[in-house]
């Protein structure tokens, strides 16, 4: 058993973080201040390869393994939940779909421009009455001779709304499978195919220069062609796609309790209160033993999931336990990082505010905390 990175991985790391302090740090108060997605990141973390890291080659991708990808994440994470949803969103959900599942002519077509960093792709799952009930998804798609028309709307919709965004993958009813259940069938729709909108979300509480999105399908029209496999496949491809994108937020999660952590510790360190720095207290320094412990078994947990799927081998159980512990966990060390700084902590010229925030998320995206717990009960024969 070997609990070492590579030296490729230690490499990345490496790389990801000095991008992330040199180029995101800086930023990353005024952004989330305006609520402003930047385009001119994006393009950068394109270019260091942070996009279609697990794709192979002849896309334009990295064709690393995804713990490598899973690394990278952590580290964006560790400064930025908003950068760390785009890369997420965009290798997982959008990339993902798209790589899997679509035919050669599909991926040749959309990959390399996604793979480079030059564009981004949303993936159309959640409405505005079917979340957690992914199965009781209302948009419908009717075939027409050899067009399908959609009509339906989406909600909270990463990459989806914003000047980079090619298009989008969405799960459409077409029709019932003869044991008399939904048939869901995945759809590309481009940006700007008529009748398609959609509109950026503002006001969040979280990931505020992210991009999100509602999508509105009215009597739009795409060829046969464009469906994702095959007719029917929709809800597999689906849960398939959550099953590695639980793991990028899972490292979202550790990548934001590690940078909580840090803070915390940092600011422990150096702010003093009867004549000693407040580390030096055994109530300040038990919560940052007890973080310290829980990152190093979130680690450990969630790389494992990620070798587990590099090793193609059933990685879904690990999946779901490493999303639940590494975003719940960022909760925990954001809470003590906000009470260590005391009346700091409710700043935003301070981080641990904005870790406070953007962990909120990670308990109810990819599935919440309770879908994540009946997976896991599933797994185990409850």
């Amino acid at each position: 058993m070997d609990f070492d990175l590579t030296k490729e991985q230690e490499m990345i790391r490496k790389e990801v973080r000095k991008f992330v302090e040199s180029e995101i740090a800086p930023v990353v108060m005024e952004l989330d201040e305006q609520e402003e997605f930047s385009a001119e990141l994006t393009r950068k973390m394109g270019e260091i390869g942070l996009f279609g890291m697990f794709v192979s080659e002849p896309y334009d991708g990295q064709q690393m393994d995804y713990l490598s990808y899973i690394i990278a994440v952590e580290e964006v994470a560790r400064v930025d939940g908003s950068q760390a949803a785009t890369i997420a969103a965009g290798n997982s959900l959008g990339i993902g779909p798209l790589y899997y599942f679509g035919t050669e002519e599909q991926k040749r077509k959309y990959l390399p421009p996604l793979c480079r960093g030059e564009a981004l792709w949303g993936f159309g799952l959640t409405e505005p009455t079917a979340g957690s009930d992914a199965g009781g998804s209302k948009t419908t798609a009717i075939r027409d001779g050899n067009e399908w028309v959609i009509n339906g709307s989406k909600i909270f919709i990463t990459n989806a709304a914003c000047d980079m965004t090619l298009g989008v993958t969405v799960q459409a009813l077409t029709g019932t499978l003869p044991n008399g259940k939904p048939e869901y069938t995945c759809f590309i729709i481009e940006q700007g195919t008529p009748g398609f909108k959609a509109v950026p979300m503002h006001k969040k509480m979280m990931w505020r220069s992210s991009n999100t999105a509602e999508l509105y399908f009215d009597d739009v029209r795409v060829p046969h062609e464009n469906i994702l496999g095959n007719q029917g496949d929709g809800f597999h491809q689906m849960l398939k796609t959550l099953d590695g994108g639980r793991l990028s937020i899972g490292a979202m999660g550790l990548g934001g309790a590690q940078g909580a952590y840090e803070a915390a510790l940092k600011y422990a360190k150096n702010r003093e209160q009867f004549g000693q720095p407040i580390s030096k207290f055994q109530a300040v320094a038990f919560k940052l033993a007890d973080a310290a412990t829980e990152l190093e078994c979130a680690r450990n947990l969630l790389y494992k999931a990620c070798t587990m799927r590099d090793q193609k081998r059933p990685f879904e159980k690990l999946a779901a336990m490493a999303k639940l512990y590494c975003s719940e966990l960022m909760g925990r060390v954001a809470d003590r990082a906000v009470q260590i700084h005391g009346g700091y902590g409710l700043m935003k010229e301070y981080n641990v505010e904005r870790f406070y925030r953007d962990q909120k998320l990670l308990d109810i995206g990819e599935g919440t905390s309770e879908v994540q717990r009946i997976v896991i009960s599933r797994h185990i024969g409850c």
